[in-house]
Formats: structure tokens, sequence, C-alpha cells
């Protein structure tokens, strides 16, 4: 079912809410309020330096959508936010569905492999996740989302040297209570949620569950079999109990998660044309189609659970403990070549499993001193296999599993130094070893149970340790005005390259070092008092020193056949320089204007390959210069009984470079999005809306592969235009 959207269109010529939307984040949510000439008006309070605070108060650029923002907004999954924060890329990950890759300010890593660390980190109620299958998290059940921006390696360990994205559920409430969600849309979409709060009559018991059944059929169809690709079959759930004793000073939240989604292989547009195809096939004309004699195969499985307790010492000092564990497990099938022929077939397994505790001791005094002191231990292996069978005549697989153990001690705290003055500092102290365990060889068949050749056999271990400073001055210009400069400090681990062959390439089982990056942040934060005028900018350098980048390289065999080897390496030096502004006008009760612009110049002063230094050639991938977006909101009270939003949104990014290897072909020139949408709330109980996405219905790639000793050459597109009707029930 593809439905006509332009009554749609016409129908939705107003206004969409800036990410940073002011409305409640549900049951429970903090939320600050203030009163303005049109009444109370409310903004959500973030946890971006692990204590509550309001977000024109947090010195830091940061990005929060609260749970009415993310439904108004029409965000399903944290791929969506692409379009509402600056200097933000986050995409589904070449040939799957839900592994994630993100990139923040330039900052990232391109290449979902589980032995390789990202550059952006995902925090699921504040337990870190540390692979990225799965992590493209459906929304659903949430009270907020943050988007942190720059290095966050004080307060949030390694791997957030880009910045980090914060997933918070809706909390347990004391009051009974649910919600049920059904929407559908074209493409056969049909998605269920529902939650249901249920509390003791004292509030001391209380224990909530949330579910979701997501389905899509495909954007395009593996013309080979007919079966759907990019399609979507996902289900989740969530559980949490928690323990309120009134007259103690302690609280207990238990919780556990689940997701499993059994989507097939993710369609793509083949580009080339391969020589070792026998009918020249032209490139395809379509965005999602293939034809592909593999078995289909993208499914993931993540499990999760954790245990956070809570002791309130005094009025100044809580104690809390974080503890938790997660695993995951995902099996993938990859056709490169996207024919019905043996030219670049690649399968395989991943799974990880890791143990977290965190402590934290948070001080807040009424004279404006507070902060934490935390203590944070690590423990995960992550491991998979990979089978390639190139041209049916060449067979290597790769088995690996990475162990990692780390432990870091950190304090944040901000101290008040005179009127209107306050520092913040933070210091972070990591200690971590990694093993690499890695088997890859070359096989006689297809099978691969007959090998003939070991190219990689290593069992090698690396420690490392490294100190994360964060010094922030904040200056109260005015009430409404707050003005900060900060200097920090962030870092990736480094590890080995699990694809290592050393026959090919000798060097490749060293390891790579770590990633650091140093950044310096001006900003500003002016908020008005009635609330009508709110705008955040700032201004921003990093130096980045041995960035690591994955690229694939073709080379040709002793016996003339062709074949890649994916390299991982520490390319040199780069600065990345940026300024970012986003703003939300209300000029009346009727009307919201919301926004944000964004601009990023990123060159590297050295890349070494070869011995050569080669920055000028080399670009920064997934990284554009320049976004835009611009949304409009109008709200009307008393339609038929209810309240009516109206909403029209508009997003550019400009050109990128998808791979590291900067094909031209490949490269997405600039582009913008339309969205729109309808949200009629008809009553307390009942919400019912009709929203659109990708409206002009925007052909855009956000990612690919260029292998040209296989004529490989395919592009991963984004969504097509979407239509979704949507009723919610809340009691």
């Amino acid at each position: 079912m593809r439905l006509k959207p332009l009554a749609f269109a016409i129908a939705c010529c107003c206004a969409q809410a800036m990410a940073a939307d002011p409305a409640p984040g549900g049951e429970d949510a903090p939320v600050a309020e203030k009163t303005g000439k049109d009444g109370p008006i409310e903004s959500v309070t973030i946890s971006a330096r692990r204590r509550e605070e309001r977000l024109q108060d947090v010195p830091v650029a940061v990005t929060a959508f609260s749970a009415k923002a993310l439904e108004n907004q029409n965000i399903q999954n944290l791929g969506d936010l692409q379009t509402r924060v600056p200097n933000l890329t986050v995409y589904a990950s070449r040939g799957t569905n839900s592994t994630l890759t993100a990139f923040i300010r330039g900052v990232g890593q391109a290449d979902p492999l589980w032995g390789v660390d990202p550059g952006v980190g995902i925090y699921f109620d504040d337990v870190y996740m540390a692979r990225p299958q799965g992590a493209l998290l459906d929304v659903f059940d949430v009270q907020r989302v943050e988007v942190l921006r720059g290095p966050q390696g004080t307060l949030y360990g390694k791997n957030t040297i880009g910045g980090a994205i914060k997933y918070v559920s809706r909390p347990l409430s004391k009051e009974n209570g649910g919600s049920a969600e059904v929407a559908v849309g074209n493409y056969d979409q049909r998605n269920v949620k529902g939650a249901l709060n249920l509390a003791s009559a004292s509030g001391e018991l209380r224990a909530r569950i949330a579910v979701a059944a997501l389905r899509r059929e495909g954007f395009g169809r593996n013309t080979f079999n007919g079966e759907p690709a990019s399609d979507q079959d996902t289900d989740a759930a969530r559980l949490s109990f928690g323990y309120f004793p009134a007259g103690l000073p302690f609280t207990i939240v238990a919780s556990a998660d689940a997701a499993n989604d059994n989507s097939h292989m993710r369609g793509f547009q083949r580009m080339g044309v391969s020589a070792y195809d026998p009918l020249k096939r032209p490139p395809s004309t379509d965005r999602y189609d293939f034809a592909s004699a593999m078995p289909s195969q993208n499914r993931t499985r993540n499990r999760g659970a954790a245990l956070t307790a809570t002791y309130f010492a005094s009025a100044d000092w809580t104690l809390k403990a974080i503890g938790a564990k997660r695993r995951s497990s995902s099996g993938q099938t990859i056709d490169f070549d996207g024919l019905s022929l043996s030219i670049g077939d690649v399968s395989g397994d991943a799974h990880d499993r890791q143990k977290t505790l965190e402590l934290q001791a948070l001080y807040a005094a009424s004279g404006g001193m507070s902060g934490v002191i935390g203590a944070y231990y690590f423990d995960g292996d992550a491991g998979g296999r990979i089978f390639n069978n190139f041209l049916g005549r060449q067979f290597t697989g790769s088995d690996s599993t990475v162990y990692t153990k780390s432990t870091a001690l950190y304090a944040d705290w901000t101290l008040p130094l005179a009127e209107r003055w306050e520092l913040n500092a933070g210091l972070r102290h990591t200690r971590e070893k990694k093993r690499a365990v890695v088997l890859n060889r070359a096989f006689a068949d297809a099978a691969f149970l007959r090998p003939a050749m070991t190219l990689a056999n290593f069992d090698k271990e690396l420690s490392v340790s490294n100190t994360a400073p964060k010094v922030t001055l904040r200056y109260q210009a005015l009430d409404s005005t707050n003005l900060y400069a900060s200097a920090s400090r962030g870092f990736k681990s480094g590890g080995y390259n699990i694809r290592a062959n050393n026959v090919a390439v000798p060097e490749s089982s060293r390891p790579y070092r770590d990633e650091k990056l140093d950044s310096l942040e001006f900003g500003a934060k002016y908020a008005r008092a009635d609330g009508s005028f709110d705008v955040n900018a700032a201004l921003f350098l990093n130096k980045y020193k041995d960035m690591q980048l994955s690229v694939f390289t073709s080379y040709v065999q002793a016996d003339g056949t062709p074949s890649f080897y994916g390299d991982f390496t520490n390319a040199g030096k780069a600065k990345v320089k940026g300024a970012e502004l986003e703003f939300v006008w209300r000029p009346n009760r009727q009307w919201n204007v919301s926004g944000f612009a964004a601009w990023l110049h990123a060159r590297y002063d050295e890349y070494l390959s070869g011995g050569r230094n080669i920055a000028s050639e080399q670009k920064f991938s997934s990284t554009p210069r320049g976004q835009y977006g611009l949304n409009l909101e109008r709200v009307d009270q008393n339609v038929m009984g209810g309240t009516l939003r109206t909403m029209l949104g508009y997003s550019y990014r400009s050109k990128v470079y998808p791979t590291t290897d900067l094909s031209e072909t490949l490269a997405q020139p600039g582009y913008g999005l339309w969205s729109a949408g309808v949200v009629w709330e008809a009553s307390r109980q009942w919400t019912f809306s009709l929203h659109g996405a990708n409206l002009a219905d925007k052909h855009y790639r956000t990612d690919g592969y260029n292998i040209p000793a296989l004529y490989i050459l395919d592009g991963f597109y984004g969504p097509p235009r979407q239509i979704t009707a949507r009723a919610a029930y809340r009691f």
C-alpha cells in the first residue's frame, strides 16, 4: 500500500516543533516550570552532568527531546534525530537494519564491526551499550532523549570522544495508569505499542511493563526470490520493579529489557557494471531492489538487566549504585554484488556480553555547590565470524573475540566563585586491558570446512591508561543569559584489527593506538523569562590525534585473483572547527518557530599512507560542512473539543562522502527533506495524528561499498516517503 501524500501535504502547511520542545516528559518526568505571559511554560530537565539540571543552565552543547516532542515530531528511532540536531549524523550501518553508525561534529566510527569501539557513546537508562548491533533503538515508552555534543570523557568515559546519546525510558510512577497506541501507514506499516504502570496504595511498590510490535513491508524486493528488502519485523519489551519505602532513605529499581529483530536483508542500489557478470547487467535503477541467491538473514537479539540502588545519605549527599548485564547476538548476510552470482557474498554472526558496575556519590548543596564522584567497572567480550565467498573460488573466514576489562575513577565538581561566576572541573582516569584472539584462514571449499592457509593467527594483549580532564567557566551575564568556555579531552580505545591478513599485509596484526581529541568550546544560552524566545549557540575547535579509520583496500593475489582487505589504522592528525545555533521563538500562544544551523570544517593535518602524507587528498566521511533546519508549529485550542497542532519542517545537509575511499559516485550531494504532521489532542486520554516524512521522496545515500577489484559499487539509501496515522489512548 503506497499512500498518496499530496492532499496530506497541502493540509499540513504549518508548523513543527523544535528538538527542545517545552513539553512534559510523562509520569514523574523531571520538568522545570516557569510562568510567562501566556501561562505556564515547561522545559525539559536533563542529566547531562549526572545530576538533574535545567537545560539552559548546563554549560554543555546538548539538545533534549521530551516525550511529547518525540511524539509530535514523529521520531520513530534514533536515526530520525539526524534532521533535528546540529552536527549529528546517525543512520543504519551499511547492510544492516538496526546496527547504528553515529557521528557528532565529524567524530564517530563508520565500521560497525564487533572489534571496533564507537566514537559516540549510546546510553540506555544510564547503562553504556558497548556495541552498535541493535543500538539503533526504537522509541517507545520513553521519557526523554539527550544528545550531548563534544567529548564527554570525564563523566562518561572512553568512546564518547564525539559525544553521547542518552535514551531515558519512562520512570516508575506512584499512580496506576498506562497507554496504548496503534499506528498504520504505507508500506503496510503496522505498529502496536503499550505500557502499564501499577503501584500499591502507598506507592511504595511499583511495576511497569512496556511492549512494542513493529511491522513494515520492505521498501524494496529481492527480485531473485521475491522476499522483502529493508523491511521491519521487531518485537521489544521492558519490565521494571521498584521499592520506594516511605520511612526509609533508599530506593531500589530492577529492570529487564529484550528486543528481537527478524528483518530481511537491507536493500541497496548497484551503481556499477561487474566485469564478472556474463550478462553485463547495467546499474540498477531502484534504491532498494537487488537480486540475491543468498539466504536472507538480518536478525538481532538484545537482552539486558539492571539494578539501581539509591541511598539518600543526607540533605546534600546521595549515593547510587548501578549494576547491569547486557548481551546480544546477530546474524547477517550481505550480497555485495547484488546479483544471483557468487562475486562478493558475505555472511557472518556476532555476539557480545558485558557486565558493568558504577558507583556514584552525588552532592548538591543549597549554596550552589554540586558534583559527583564515581567509580566504574566494565568487563565484556565481543566476538563473531565472517565468511567471504569471492568469485566462487576464493573462500576466507574470520573467527575472533575481543576481551575488554576497564576500570575508571572520576570526579566532576561545580563551585560558585563569585556572584554570577561558576567553575566546573572534572577528571577521569581510565585503565583498560584488551585481549584479541584472532584466527583468519583461507578455505578450499564454499562450505568453509577445509582450511587451506592461515592468514592470521594471534592472541595478543594491549594495556592502556588515559586521563581525561575538563574545565568549564560559566558566567551568568543576565538572569536570562549564560556564557561559558570549556576545555576538555576525550579518547577512543585502541585495539587490534580482527580482519588482519598477515599474508597480504604483514604488519596488520599490530595494535592501533588510542584516538585522542582535545576540544575548546565557547557557548551562550539565552532564555527570556516569559518563555517566548530561547537560543543556544556554540563555537568549538577540536584537535584530533591518532584518528582511527577503517578502509577497504583492493589487492591482487599472487595467482592473479582479485581480493580486498579491510584495513584499520591510525590516520594521523586533524582539526575540526565549527559553529552551532538552536532557537525557539514563541511569539504568541498559537505559534512556535524553531530551528538550527550548523557549520563544520574538518581537515587532516597528517594522513600517513604507505609512508607518505596524503592529508591534502583526504576528506572526513559522514561529515557535512553545513546543516540547517526550520520547523513551524501552529496550536489551535477548542477544535472539536480538543487541541489541534499542525506542523511543517524542512532540514538540509550539504555534500557528504559516506565512505573513506571518497568515491564521487557514492558521494551524496546536498539535499533537503520535508516533513509535516497534524496532531489532534481530543482529550486528556485520546490523541490522533497523521505524519509524513521525506514528503518529496528524496533519494539520498547514507552509506555504500566501493571495492574496485571485484567491480563492486553499492549505495545504501535512507527511507523513502512514509505516511503514518496514529491513535493513542492514555489512562
